[in-house]
């Protein structure tokens, strides 16, 4: 179903796109990237795989000088010009991804943060070894440049992979710092903002891939929350309603029912002990109580 059903999944567990290491943070652009264009999986799927060989390589080049043998790059070049017409495809595909992210990412945590320090993401690039200011990161839509560029990083670092025996340049170093303010959100932000940001990520993503829908002529994403409401106020999850009920589809589980906005129009079901049971609406039975009292 790649490219026929999109999704966007919230849970506690995307804290770590936050507080995490930039491995789920690559792995978040990843997810939203194929959303947007599925033919990116193959890429990443091919580049994974040219990694491990890459690195297998190196592994048996390094062994060899340790034991004193002049060894041949060759094959090394034959990998390294694979490797950078892909890594060039995917960091081009991030980048353009990240660009078309980052204004609703403003605007999500806008509204689920009640108004508080701009959020804002910054590109550590596992091409160049530092962060992109906005002049390179522009540049880096065109594949081209970042082929060039990839390669002469290849070359630099040549004498280094062999000693080490690792791959040091590639997308698969790359990582996104994202910004509370001007500082780093991962260490400085709460719990309460890492929440909000990481929510506001997710929110994002559905309004860029429901923007992407209405182009295309296809539906808005089927958008699923797991217990997202229990960790915010009453304000927040009014405002956080109002986004939600945007959405053609959603699906939303709570420990607790009542957390859960009532102005939301829901089907509700009772799950336990892996039985699925249809009930009312708990705040139909709330609203009965407070007319009895």
């Amino acid at each position: 179903v790649l490219g026929k059903v999109t999704v966007v999944v919230f849970a506690p567990e995307d804290l770590a796109l936050v507080k995490g290491d930039p491995r789920e943070r690559r792995r978040f652009l990843d997810q939203l990237t194929i959303q947007r264009s599925p033919r990116i999986a193959a890429i990443i799927a091919d580049l994974d795989k040219l990694l491990r060989q890459r690195s297998a390589l190196l592994k048996r080049l390094a062994a060899k000088r340790r034991g004193g043998v002049k060894v041949d790059t060759s094959l090394l070049d034959v990998f390294d010009d694979q490797f950078v017409t892909l890594a060039a495809q995917l960091t081009a595909a991030r980048i353009k991804t990240l660009a078309l992210l980052r204004p609703h990412l403003v605007e999500a945590y806008h509204t689920v943060a009640s108004g508080q320090s701009d959020a804002a993401v910054v590109v550590k690039s596992g091409i160049t070894g530092g962060e992109l200011d906005a002049h390179h990161e522009a540049e880096f839509h065109d594949e081209h440049i970042v082929a060039s560029r990839m390669r002469e990083a290849l070359a630099a670092a040549r004498e280094k992979e062999l000693d080490r025996a690792i791959t040091l340049i590639g997308p698969q170093r790359d990582d996104y710092i994202f910004t509370l303010g001007s500082l780093p959100a991962r260490g400085y932000a709460s719990h309460g903002e890492s929440w909000s940001l990481a929510l506001a990520l997710r929110l994002a993503s559905f309004q860029l891939l429901a923007a992407q829908a209405d182009a295309s002529g296809r539906g808005t994403p089927i958008l699923i929350l797991d217990d997202v409401f229990a960790e915010l106020d009453a304000t927040r999850r009014n405002r956080l309603a109002e986004i939600v009920a945007a959405a053609e589809q959603v699906c939303i589980t709570a420990a607790v029912p009542t957390d859960v906005p009532a102005q939301l129009e829901t089907t509700w079901f009772h799950v336990e002990d892996a039985q699925v049971i249809p009930i009312a609406s708990p705040h139909e039975h709330q609203d009965d109580d407070d007319k009895s009292r």
